[in-house]
């Protein structure tokens, strides 16, 4: 990798967000948030639409003046610094590409409107041409490229000027299933080799948690959880969180109580085991369990297992994997993923849905 194209982590910005706030006329926009963008990582922010997230971007940006609070990089207050002086790289979702320049005139842009000598731009753009993959393409207008190579245009020019920070707003939402996952890893792969901060707009939760170091889940302009992938879709803060992040099973509880991180109630007559996940409900809880944490099969669950009687009503094949829609002998809907390979040891309608306490937390009841 030239060396050119690495960032170090002292290069890298640190970015703070303190009691940011950001109103349009009586609508609460964003509603005191506080943040902490950690040098050199991959924060997405993710939400549904309408819940602050590209707000709060359009602030990290300079567009947007936050209505109250401040904005540090680095130590330094940059709350009323202009968009243009932040300097930051900005890949948008339709692209803004200028349609009468070429591949090679685009990336070059930045570079010129920062008048770098002649040399180092030449020198960057073949750079940035190879490492997205466009060689041969240099002499061509975005017309004449696909959208694949037009959002490869668009990543080659916000970093061709090596930014300390690359702000990413929804890029991929144009682009169909194959081709967005191919910029995905474009995308996870230049992080990896330039170390420059990365903060991604996206309301698609598979593709929050495949790209980034941490992910900060937004609704209704307030900041719900932020942390690693794998703890926000394993241990999420809310009900809400946990039904956005991804199909989940949701078993009302009675008569439960907590002891330290474990919880236990009841549930169609049987007891249930699971993890307390620092929660403590007031009126009533609910156990949470993903789809693929759990599995089917023609007895109950082994000892530190919850087991369910449950019916199975239909199943999808989904080629790798196969999903079973089941019903409760009490009316409740379970939903259960498991490999293709073992669904032939399926043969009965009538079954056990089984899975470990550590693979199940306890969620307050209400939405």
């Amino acid at each position: 990798m030239p060396q050119s194209m690495h960032l170090s982590d002292a290069n890298a910005a640190e970015i703070k967000a303190v009691s940011i706030g950001k109103t349009f006329g009586a609508f609460h926009a964003l509603k005191d948030l506080t943040l902490d963008i950690g040098r050199g990582e991959f924060l997405t922010l993710l939400g549904p639409s309408g819940s602050g997230k590209t707000t709060f971007l359009m602030i990290l940006a300079g567009f947007l003046a936050p209505t109250t609070g401040r904005l540090m990089m680095n130590g330094k207050d940059i709350t009323d610094v202009p968009a243009e002086e932040r300097s930051y790289g900005m890949v948008f979702q339709g692209y803004a590409l200028f349609p009468h320049l070429t591949v090679e005139q685009n990336i070059a842009f930045p570079l010129k409107v920062r008048r770098r000598p002649s040399a180092e731009i030449k020198r960057r753009v073949g750079e940035m041409v190879e490492r997205v993959g466009l060689s041969g393409h240099e002499k061509k207008l975005p017309s004449r490229l696909s959208g694949g190579q037009q959002q490869r245009v668009a990543l080659a020019r916000a970093l061709a000027f090596e930014p300390s920070v690359l702000l990413l707003d929804e890029p991929f939402s144009a682009l169909d299933k194959n081709l967005r996952e191919m910029m995905q890893e474009e995308v996870r792969r230049l992080h990896q080799e330039t170390g420059t901060t990365f903060v991604f707009v996206t309301h698609d939760q598979s593709e929050a948690l495949a790209l980034s170091s941490r992910v900060a889940i937004f609704n209704h302009g307030e900041l719900l959880q932020i942390g690693r992938p794998q703890h926000v879709y394993e241990r999420p803060a809310s009900r809400f969180v946990a039904e956005f992040l991804g199909e989940i099973n949701l078993l009302p509880l009675e008569d439960f109580s907590l002891n330290g991180d474990r919880a236990e109630g009841r549930f169609e007559q049987r007891t249930i085991v699971l993890t307390a996940n620092g929660t403590a409900p007031k009126s009533g809880g609910v156990a949470a369990v993903r789809p693929e944490h759990m599995r089917i099969s023609s007895r109950s669950g082994a000892d530190g297992e919850n087991s369910v009687a449950c019916t199975i009503e239909a199943e999808t094949y989904l080629g790798g994997s196969t999903k079973y829609h089941l019903r409760t002998n009490g009316g409740v809907g379970l939903a259960v993923s498991m490999p293709t390979v073992n669904a032939g040891n399926i043969t009965s309608k009538d079954v056990w849905v089984s899975w470990p306490a550590e693979q199940g937390f306890l969620l307050p009841d209400g939405s």
